[in-house]
C-alpha cells in the first residue's frame, strides 16, 4: 500500500470511501481510479489489513513495487476471500528529467519494453500462493511516464533516481488464474524436453529470466524436471497429467 487515509478534496464514491489517500503515489492512485466501479470501497480494513479496493467480498490489491513483502497479507486474505492482484508492467516508458528548468527538460523513451514474462519477477515471491483458487493476478501492460532526478554516487559519478511514476494509458491486461495461464509463457512450439537455455531463446529473453520462469512453474508443479542433458536440467510440461 502506498498510503492510507482519505485525501482532502477527492470525490466521494458509493460505499462511503474515497479513492484518494494521503501520500499515495501517482501511479497507484491512477490505477485505482482506472479500476474503480460503482459500489467499491477504498482503503478499508479487511481481516486485519487495509486493502486498496473492496468490491463485494472480493479484494483488489494494486502492487506497484515488489511483491516480496506481500505473501503474509495475501495468505490471510485468501483464506476467506477472492483476491485480485494487479501488477502494472511498463510496456512503454517515457523518462523525464525533472532537475532542469521546464524549457530544458529532456524527455526520452526507454528502449526496454516489458511484457507478460516480467510478471514472473514478482511471481517468484508468491510461488507458494500461485494456483490458489481464490487468487487471480492481472498483469497490466501500461505506458508510464517516469520522473527522474540527478543523483551523485559515492564515487562521484552522476546517476539518477526515480521520483515518481505516472500512468499514461493501460495498453493491455493479461490475466493469470488457472495453471494453464502461467504455463502459456512457454511457447507451444517448444519441443520437450527443453532446457532453460532453449526456453530463453524461444521467448527472446536472457537465461536468468528463463530460470525464474522454470523455477516458478516447477514450484507450481506444472513444469517437471525429467533428467539432464550434460549439466542442464531438462523440463516437460505437467498440466493435465
Amino acid at each position: 500500500m502506498d498510503g492510507i487515509g482519505p485525501s482532502p478534496g477527492e470525490d466521494d464514491r458509493p460505499g462511503g470511501s474515497r479513492i484518494g489517500t494521503l501520500n499515495e503515489k501517482p501511479l497507484h492512485a491512477a490505477l485505482k481510479e482506472w479500476l474503480a466501479e460503482d459500489g467499491d470501497q477504498f482503503e478499508v480494513p479487511v481481516d486485519g489489513f487495509v486493502v486498496d479496493i473492496l468490491r463485494g467480498d472480493t479484494v483488489i490489491e494494486i502492487q506497484t513495487g515488489s511483491t516480496s513483502g506481500l505473501e503474509r497479507k495475501l495468505r490471510t486474505l485468501l483464506k476467506r476471500r477472492q483476491v485480485r492482484l494487479v501488477l502494472p508492467i511498463p510496456a512503454r516508458r517515457t523518462i523525464v528529467r525533472i532537475d532542469e528548468p521546464d524549457a530544458a527538460r529532456r524527455t526520452r523513451t526507454s528502449p526496454r519494453h516489458g511484457g507478460s514474462v516480467d510478471a514472473f519477477r514478482e511471481f517468484v515471491f508468491l510461488r507458494d500462493l500461485l494456483g490458489d483458487a481464490n487468487l487471480s493476478i492481472d498483469a497490466l501492460l501500461i505506458h508510464e511516464t517516469e520522473l527522474r532526478r540527478a543523483h551523485g554516487t559515492r564515487r562521484g559519478r552522476r546517476g539518477s533516481v526515480r521520483e515518481e511514476r505516472h500512468l499514461v494509458e493501460v495498453i493491455d491486461c493479461l490475466s493469470f488464474h488457472h495453471p494453464a495461464d502461467y504455463l502459456a509463457v512457454v511457447p507451444a512450439g517448444l519441443e520437450e524436453p527443453f532446457t532453460t537455455d532453449e526456453l530463453a531463446r524461444s521467448i527472446g529473453q536472457p537465461r536468468w529470466m528463463a530460470q525464474k520462469i522454470a523455477y516458478v512453474l516447477r514450484e507450481m508443479d506444472i513444469l517437471a524436471p525429467t533428467g539432464k542433458r550434460g549439466n542442464a536440467i531438462l523440463y516437460r510440461r505437467n498440466v493435465g497429467e
